[in-house]
């Protein structure tokens, strides 16, 4: 059955379209008109009349350079294995053919794999006599499984960042590329607001199988070498808020009393203490406050005013 993270992966489709087409599929990027985009109403489409009826995932109306009108491009997520999903994509095809054929001079269908499973998904209808073609329908597909991680880590994409969990890699390879996701994340901040950063964190963090002492981990190395970044990262990451970490972590650097933040801060500490007891103060903490959530003396932090 599908797995819950389906409308969140439908939300990051329609949130960041144009960044999908732009990573996936290049060339149809530079056939299309993003400023005239509009998405429609879920269509109730049935497979086979009286049987089965599924509402599409995603369907939107956009201009197409080539043809100089507008055209329908239908995405479907498949999250798990159906070995007829490629007679289900015809059908729905066919029905929209049926529908939009006089408005629209074009339908590109689109399925995206995000299945663990790595194999080769069928993309393609065909039917045939001898020595003639009767149909042979093809639609776009992605399969993340079969793309390689590394490729991804240097975009600015937020589609990329989102999906990076999803990609190829080695078990061994998961916490570089958790590290790397959130490197990936800090760049996306500077030019995201904070509900499509959250989106993407949110997104992501459904693929990421959460380790709570890796994750911890990472985020001080990270708060150490990139102290403003880390902050943000810890105040979007979904699965800290689960653990408990932004009451642990954030509420303890506001207030300075909650035990679980002050072991965490006094490792860091030993990496970066002057770092963050500077970015403290400049928070408008004062020394004694500090001096109190961190334990250390107070002549110690005014030193470092």
């Amino acid at each position: 059955m599908p797995i819950p993270h389906d409308e969140a992966f439908k939300k990051l489709l329609e949130t960041f379209f144009q960044e999908f087409i732009e990573l996936f599929f290049p060339e149809l990027d530079a056939m299309l008109d993003y400023s005239e985009t509009r998405f429609l109403m879920q269509e109730l489409l049935v497979d086979i009349v009286g049987e089965e009826a599924r509402e599409l995932d995603l369907l939107l109306e956009i201009r197409y350079k080539g043809l100089d009108g507008y055209i329908l491009i239908h995405l479907e997520p498949q999250s798990y294995r159906d070995n007829r999903f490629h007679e289900r994509m015809f059908i729905y095809f066919s029905r929209l053919f049926e529908r939009y054929r006089k408005e629209h001079k074009l339908i590109i269908p689109i399925a995206i794999f995000t299945s663990d499973e790595i194999r080769e998904e069928q993309d393609t209808l065909e039917m045939v006599i001898p020595e003639h073609q009767i149909l042979r329908f093809q639609f776009l597909k992605v399969e993340l499984r079969k793309q390689n991680w590394r490729r991804f880590i240097d975009s600015d994409n937020a589609v990329a960042a989102a999906l990076l969990a999803k990609m190829g890699y080695t078990t061994r390879e998961a916490r570089e590329v958790r590290r790397e996701f959130l490197r990936m994340f800090m760049k996306l901040k500077t030019r995201l607001d904070q509900g499509r950063l959250a989106l993407v964190m949110s997104v992501a963090d459904l693929y990421f199988k959460p380790d709570r002492a890796q994750d911890e981990e990472i985020i001080k190395e990270l708060m150490i070498q990139y102290p403003e970044e880390g902050e943000a990262i810890m105040e979007l990451m979904p699965a800290w808020k689960r653990w408990g970490y932004e009451e642990g972590i954030a509420e303890g650097i506001e207030k300075g009393i909650e035990q679980g933040i002050e072991q965490g801060i006094e490792q860091g500490i030993e990496q970066g203490q002057a770092e963050i007891i500077r970015k403290l103060l400049l928070h408008g903490f004062t020394p004694e406050e500090v001096s109190k959530a961190l334990e250390l003396p107070v002549e110690k932090i005014k030193k470092l005013m």
